[in-house]
Order: structure tokens, then C-alpha cells, then sequence
């Protein structure tokens, strides 16, 4: 049976990725930037060519996004995967599970509007992304950018996936970093996804 026990340390280092929002993002030209020089706002048309099985891992991914609360669309993730974002931190694939099945019952619809892959390194790939949420209690529809960056292991899996909202970098201390923790070790509970993942 999957753990949900309180998570380990973070793993510092070799997986966790620190990319550099404004060398990614930044457009050349300054209006479109926000105050901190990020731009967010994907830009399909100079989205970067990768190989198909790339193109594979951002497809699985935004299927999640988009509420698929697909295994299929799971298994881009190692088993000992870590997903970071403003609200959760989680490291096992049974965790990060815990938040893609979430999304059909708190979201009316989530759609993947548009992507811009910006990185595509030997064990990186990093996009741009705007989803649009309506939750289900309140019917508006709010559109998120965000830069999604994907550390990959040898066998092409996700080892570490980290979705940004703003220019900020995540300290992994303070409260905030224990509110996250405690999101991702019990969200399991109530979202219930397949014990096997």
C-alpha cells in the first residue's frame, strides 16, 4: 500500500531544478513583460522542436492539468517523483496522484489553453503554460500562466516537477513550506487515486 507518512527531507540538488524565469521568459520586447521581466504568456509559435517522446511527457502532463486523472498519464512520473507548486509539495507518484485526481472534483473544467516549450536539455524540459480553471461552486473561469520545468531521470521519467507562478524560486522553509507538506501527504485521503500508481 502507498505511504502517505510525512515526507523526507527535501532532495536538494541533482534533481531539483532552478531554472532562471527571465532567461526563460523574457520578451524582447519590455512591454510584454511583467515588473520582474518574466513573461508567462505562452507564445506557441516559438515553442521550441523537441523529439516525439518529449513532446509525449508535456502532452501526459497537460492531460493532468486538464483533469484526466488518467495512470496512463501517471506513468511519465518516476515512482520517487517530487511535485512543487505554490500549494503542495509531494514525493512519491502516489502523492502527486493525490493532486491530479483532485482536480474533477473541485474543478468544473481546466483546460490547457496554450504551451511554449522555452528548454529542452538532456535532463530538462520547461514550458510556458496557460490553464484556465472554472471551479465548480463558482462558475468563472480564470486563466494561470505559469513556468513548468521537468527534471527527467535516465529512463526518460519525471523526477522532479516544479510549476511556478510567479519570477520566486521556492525556499522550502517556514510554514509555508509545512502547509504544502501537509497538503501533499493527506490529500490522498480524500481524493482517493488508484492505490497501485
Amino acid at each position: 500500500m502507498p505511504s502517505t507518512a510525512p515526507s523526507a527531507p527535501v532532495p536538494q540538488g541533482q534533481h531539483e531544478p532552478r531554472p532562471d524565469p527571465q532567461a526563460l521568459t523574457s520578451n524582447p520586447d519590455p512591454s510584454q513583460n511583467a515588473p520582474t521581466d518574466v513573461d508567462y504568456t505562452p507564445h506557441p509559435e516559438s515553442s521550441l522542436k523537441v523529439p516525439p517522446e518529449r513532446e509525449a511527457i508535456v502532452k501526459a502532463i497537460t492531460n493532468l492539468y486538464s483533469g484526466s486523472a488518467s495512470e496512463e498519464d501517471m506513468r511519465v512520473y518516476a515512482e520517487k517523483a517530487v511535485y512543487d507548486d505554490p500549494w503542495s509539495f509531494c514525493d512519491t507518484r502516489y502523492k502527486i496522484a493525490g493532486q491530479w485526481y483532485g482536480i474533477p472534483k473541485l474543478f468544473a473544467s481546466t483546460k490547457t489553453q496554450a504551451t511554449e516549450i522555452v528548454e529542452n536539455s538532456a535532463d530538462t524540459i520547461a514550458w510556458k503554460q496557460t490553464q484556465e480553471y472554472t471551479p465548480k461552486l463558482v462558475h468563472f473561469s480564470k486563466p494561470v500562466h505559469s513556468l513548468v520545468t521537468c527534471t527527467l531521470d535516465a529512463e526518460g521519467k519525471v523526477v522532479y516537477h516544479k510549476d511556478q507562478w510567479n519570477h520566486k524560486d521556492y525556499s522550502h522553509e517556514g510554514l509555508g513550506k509545512m502547509m504544502k507538506t501537509l497538503n501533499g501527504d493527506y490529500l490522498t485521503g480524500v481524493t482517493r487515486p488508484p492505490k497501485d500508481l
